[in-house]
């Protein structure tokens, strides 16, 4: 790997500009908080994580779909392979951290690179291509959700969109 693509692949993880995950890939996890078909009825789909480049900091590119009648909240992700996992959200050019992200009944939240993700902050190990990551998605209303998220190169571009 020559420079450019080194730095490349850092200037795409550091500024979460690299693409849009929509491979099929990761855990797909239903719930139906109220069992009625109004509830919210969550799953998760095109989940990846780019190869961080360094050892401190990662992002988490997923889909959050609600086939059920009641909006739901992203609220917080948990993982064993960072101390932190925020939320952000993305507009124009600029990041900032949010509480919550809303999954509209009947539509999707779709976190994505250039847009809004996750990001692993204080990594307790840098995970390697071929690995998957487990994390906790917390709602406001929906039980949580566990995904297996699987790492990609740190080029990795998704094929397909949202």
């Amino acid at each position: 790997m020559g420079p450019g693509v080194i730095a490349s692949a850092v200037v795409a993880t550091a500024l979460v500009l690299s693409g849009c995950g929509s491979s099929g890939s990761g855990s797909t996890d239903s719930t139906d908080s109220a069992g009625s078909s109004s509830a919210a009825k969550l799953s998760v789909k095109s989940a990846y994580m780019p190869q961080p480049v360094t050892d401190s900091m990662a992002a988490g590119f997923l889909v959050i779909e609600n086939d059920g009648g009641t909006a739901d909240e992203l609220t917080s992700v948990t993982s064993d392979i960072a101390q932190d996992i925020t939320v952000h959200e993305t507009t124009g050019q600029s990041m900032r951290e949010v509480a919550a992200l809303k999954i509209p009944a009947d539509g999707e939240l779709v976190l994505k690179s250039g847009g809004n993700h996750l990001m692993f902050e204080n990594l307790k190990r840098k995970p390697k291509e071929g690995e998957t990551v487990s994390l906790r998605l917390n709602f406001t209303k929906s039980e949580a959700i566990t995904v297996e998220m699987p790492v990609k190169s740190a080029t990795y571009q998704p094929t397909g969109g949202h």
